[in-house]
C-alpha cells in the first residue's frame, strides 16, 4: 500500500467520522485491510493472466456484492428487461439464437444503483492498478449483466469487433454462489494445445485479451448469472 493511499484513507476516515481516537483507528484498520485485500485480488488476475494469458481472481467481489449484483439480475428478470443478447457491433447487429441464446441488461451510472456504483468503483480501481503497473493504456470500459438459462449458450467467438479494435480486454465476474458441476455453463477458453475449462463460480473473476482467444459459454443446466464487459482504448496496442 502506497503512502498517499494511507494518507488519503487517515483523511477521508477523519472528515466523516467525530468519533473517538480508538473508533477512528479501528476503522483506519478495517480500510487498511480491505485496501489489501483488494490489491490482493487485482495482482492475482495480473499475475495469472502474465502467466497463461487467463488472469482468474477468486475473490474480485465480496460476497455481498456478488449477492446483490445477484439479485439485481432477478429483479430485472421479473419485470422482463432483460432484452436477447445480439452478435456483432451496435451498428451491424444481428440476433441468432443458434449462436448465443442468453439475455443482457447493460449496466449505466444513470441508473444510481448503489451495487452497480461499487461494482464500478472496483473496475475503476483495477484499471488504475492496471494502467499504473503493466502501462495498460485503458481509458473506458463497458459492461452488460448476462443471464444463461436452462438450455442456454454461446458459440466459439472472439469479443473484439473486425470494424473496431477499442475493446482489449474482455473482464467476467461470475454471480452463482452454488454452483456444482452438473449445472453446466462452464466458459471455454481455446488456447493452442489445450483448452482451460472455467467453472462461473460467485466473486470469480477471468480476465483476458479481446482479440486473442477463442471462447465459448458451454450449455447450461440451470440459471447462470455473470457481470461480462471490456477494458477499451482508442489507442491501437
Amino acid at each position: 500500500m502506497d503512502y498517499l493511499t494511507i494518507v488519503s484513507g487517515i483523511y477521508y476516515v477523519i472528515q466523516v467520522n467525530s468519533d473517538s481516537i480508538y473508533t477512528t483507528l479501528q476503522r483506519l484498520v478495517v480500510f487498511a485491510v480491505n485496501y489489501t485485500l483488494m490489491e490482493n485480488s487485482f495482482e492475482a488476475l495480473i499475475t495469472t493472466y502474465i502467466d497463461s494469458k487467463v488472469g482468474m481472481s477468486k475473490n474480485f467481489l465480496t460476497t455481498d456484492l456478488s449477492n446483490n449484483l445477484r439479485q439485481n439480475i432477478l429483479k430485472l428478470q421479473e419485470k422482463s428487461m432483460l432484452t436477447a443478447a445480439g452478435v456483432g457491433s451496435a451498428n451491424m447487429i444481428s440476433y441468432d439464437s443458434e449462436i448465443r441464446s442468453d439475455s443482457i441488461y447493460w449496466l449505466d451510472k444513470k441508473h444510481n444503483d448503489p451495487f452497480e456504483n461499487e461494482f464500478f468503483k472496483q473496475i475503476e480501481a483495477f484499471i488504475l492498478y492496471l494502467n499504473e503497473s503493466c502501462y495498460a493504456g485503458i481509458t473506458d470500459y463497458e459492461f452488460h449483466y448476462a443471464l444463461y438459462e436452462k438450455g442456454d449458450f454461446y458459440l466459439q467467438h472472439l469479443d473484439q469487433f473486425k470494424t473496431n479494435p477499442s475493446r482489449k480486454y474482455s473482464i467476467i465476474t461470475y454471480l452463482n454462489p452454488d454452483w456444482k458441476e452438473s449445472d453446466g455453463g462452464e466458459l471455454l477458453i481455446h488456447q493452442e494445445g489445450k483448452n482451460q475449462k472455467i467453472s462461473p463460480t460467485a466473486g470469480k473473476t477471468i480476465l483476458f485479451k479481446s482479440d486473442e482467444l477463442v471462447h465459448e459459454v458451454l450449455l447450461t443446466n440451470t440459471s447462470r448469472m455473470s457481470i461480462t464487459g471490456w477494458l477499451k482504448s482508442d489507442t491501437i496496442f
